[in-house]
């Protein structure tokens, strides 16, 4: 089947979004509230409001065939390519989008993708349409306290018993939105006597399962987005395996590439952006200020090429395909970019930032200053992501391994 020519098409994306959201708003001024939190920190009421009106977006996009645009047809997407994808970001920008939780970019962005090339007939049928509409939440089981950064050394464990269900027990951590999910995508060590990446196995677990238990991390900056996840005894039917036995680590680094794409892309605000900077600066009088016109200017210049390489990364990738290391670039700039911002802010604001004064648009910068830090940990830390650009890009060495022996064997297991 023929692909519509992507400016041809731009037309009709535009006449559609015109008959489901009204039109983006002039920027704020920095007198006006602004949300400049990196994460969300709202009460668990609000919280679901805002979940229903990014679901309700969701749903008609996906009925008028614009969700997973990439992803093959007989995969449950449109097949179009890498440039219709940047059509439709350019003209959604212009319209007032629900701002999508952590939790809607897991499902659709996700745990939707990783079940549409991994699962089998009957998941793509019964699961993955159904989180690519949103019509079911999935949050991402992978994190774990004791493995830190290295994914591969998890200790979540999955045995088969005689009836051929599985029986998991462990701990995960720093799941988004697990209060709110009907599944979780999760990663278990099936096979200790093998080397750690490959004894790894993926499922997909009610959250209401008995032996589930979800409990939320406060963070710094006030909200619980974030949970822990405590898995006793919890029984999962082989039919929610997702891909092979052992091929839980492929899976894996897939959805995370998807996650790390998905991160530097800007598809979703977050924090301050610079000319939320711009108008901070202005509302203090501080755009005279050459060594301040000098920050402004590198922040603005940071911003330019984080954009320019997610285009580039997005026009270049093949359609429809698993997205490759370049994805840590676009991700390690994203992080970058949100912790300059937050610097820069601070330094325009000085003793402003310690207290809330009541003058606008200044105090509000804390929330943006306390999430920063962690949206260098999500989707694979910062120096992770270096590895990755490091031997997968730049072709360098790689690092001395000490962990090849099999998973068991391995000191502290």
């Amino acid at each position: 089947m023929s692909q519509p020519d992507p400016d041809a098409w731009r037309t009709q994306v535009r006449q559609w979004l015109a008959t489901v959201l009204e039109p983006a708003r002039a920027p704020k001024s920095a007198g006006e509230a602004a949300d400049l939190a990196v994460f969300h920190n709202l009460a668990e009421d609000e919280e679901r409001l805002l979940l229903e009106r990014c679901r309700a977006y969701q749903r008609a996009r996906f009925d008028a065939g614009y969700q997973a645009l990439t992803l093959p047809v007989d995969k449950g997407g449109s097949g179009l390519t890498a440039a219709h994808v940047a059509v439709f970001a350019e003209e959604e920008s212009a319209f007032e989008v629900p701002p999508a939780t952590e939790l809607i970019s897991v499902t659709v962005r996700l745990v939707a993708m990783a079940v549409s090339l991994f699962g089998t007939a009957e998941q793509l049928h019964d699961h993955a349409r159904a989180f690519l509409r949103t019509d079911l939440l999935a949050c991402q089981l992978f994190s774990e306290p004791g493995a830190g950064s290295d994914l591969a050394a998890l200790r979540t464990r999955a045995r088969q018993a005689d009836g051929g269900e599985w029986v998991i027990d462990g701990q995960k951590v720093w799941t988004s939105g697990a209060q709110f999910a009907d599944y979780g995508l999760l990663l278990a060590r099936t096979d200790p006597d093998v080397v750690k990446q490959a004894g790894i196995t993926a499922f997909l677990v009610p959250m209401d399962a008995p032996g589930v238990e979800v409990r939320p991390i406060r963070q710094m900056s006030g909200g619980a987005s974030f949970n822990e996840v405590f898995l006793s005894g919890v029984c999962v039917p082989d039919r929610l395996r997702i891909g092979r036995p052992g091929q839980g680590w492929e899976v894996a680094t897939t959805t995370l590439a998807f996650e790390r794409t998905a991160s530097g892309s800007g598809s979703r605000r977050k924090g301050g952006t610079f000319p939320d900077v711009l108008a901070l600066a202005r509302s203090l009088g501080r755009t005279s200020d050459p060594l301040v016109r000098q920050r402004l200017a590198d922040l603005y210049v940071r911003a330019a090429l984080r954009a320019a390489t997610v285009d580039r990364v997005a026009r270049t990738s093949a359609g429809g395909g698993r997205p490759g290391p370049e994805a840590s670039l676009t991700k390690l700039m994203a992080s970058d970019l949100l912790t300059r911002t937050g610097q820069v802010a601070t330094e325009l604001m000085g003793a402003r930032i310690s207290a809330d004064t009541g003058e606008p648009g200044t105090f509000a910068w804390t929330q943006h200053l306390l999430g920063a830090p962690g949206y260098r940990l999500a989707g694979g830390t910062d120096q992770i992501q270096r590895n990755l650009i490091g031997e997968r890009v730049l072709k360098l060495p790689p690092e001395p391994r000490t962990d090849r022996a099999p998973f068991s064997q391995l000191p502290g297991n």
